[in-house]
Parts: structure tokens; sequence; C-alpha cells
């Protein structure tokens, strides 16, 4: 898409996608809540932010068990991207341990980027998406080995123009 990101700039999505995959292990995939700034922009919420000139990533989500939130990517002070969340743990999870785990295997299938299907420590993490960066939509699961399911999560975002 030409022109997305500025005046003169083309978009490139690799670029994009590129960055996207490094922010994300820069902040909650690879660092969890200690990528959180100490002053977040809106009172209350957990902010990440990661910077690779000429992009910025910012990732703004409230709640824990369960949570609402949207992260942007700018291009020169211009937001070109965006994607906004919600889900969690079900309900019924009280334990927190169990709580603890699943959050923990969410960011290891995180970091493994591409998978749209992730296994490990009795949990099977799945990521099922439509459409490409331009224009998205999907949902990301965590059961436990036997089917019994742990945590769901609603996304959609796209490129702005």
């Amino acid at each position: 898409m030409a022109g997305a990101g500025g005046v003169g700039h083309v978009l490139r999505p690799h670029d994009l996608a590129a960055f996207l995959v490094e922010a994300k292990r820069r902040t909650y995939a690879g660092l969890d809540d200690d990528a959180t700034i100490a002053v977040p922009l809106l009172a209350g919420s957990k902010q990440l932010d990661h910077r690779a000139p000429p992009y910025a990533y910012r990732d703004i989500y409230f709640g824990m068990g369960f949570f609402v939130g949207q992260e942007t990517v700018s291009r020169d002070d211009r937001i070109i991207w965006s994607m906004s969340y919600s889900g969690g743990a079900r309900a019924e999870i009280r334990d927190r341990d169990t709580f603890l785990a699943i959050y923990k295997f969410l960011r290891q299938a995180l970091l493994a980027v591409n998978a749209d299907e992730f296994e490990h420590a009795g949990m099977v993490y799945r990521n099922a998406v439509e459409g490409a960066l331009d224009r998205f939509h999907g949902a990301e699961t965590i059961a436990r080995d036997d089917g019994a399911p742990l945590y769901e999560l609603r996304y959609g975002g796209g490129l702005l123009r």
C-alpha cells in the first residue's frame, strides 16, 4: 500500500511484519509484564512500548484474567496498523499456579511466531486466523492436551487507511 507510512514513504508489508515479530519478542511474549512502562498513558492500564525507527509499537491493555487491549504501530509518528483483542483464562480457573502456567505457556507459543499449533507441558495452543496483515481476524485458544479449554482470545485488525 503506497503512502501508508507517510508522505514519500512506501509501506513494505515484509518490513512491518518483521518489526511486529521483533516488537512482540521485546515486550509481552519475551519479557511478560517486566516490559511494562512505569507511567502508562491510560491510568490502570499496562503499556508496553518498543521502538525501532521509523517504526514504534505500543500495546495497551486492561485486566489480567480477562483482558481487553489494542496494539498499534506507527511509522514516522503516524499510526499505520492496529489490532484490538479481548479474552483470557476461563472464568472457572481460580488456582494461581494454573493461571500463571497458562500465561507462561502463552508467551512460549507467541515466541514460536508462525505456529498455528504449539504443544508443550500438557497444553495445546491453536491460532485460527483469516486474512493477512492488511486486514485480519481470528481466535487463539489454549486447552489441556485432553481437550479441556483453558483460554480463548479473539482479535482483529489491519492497515489503517
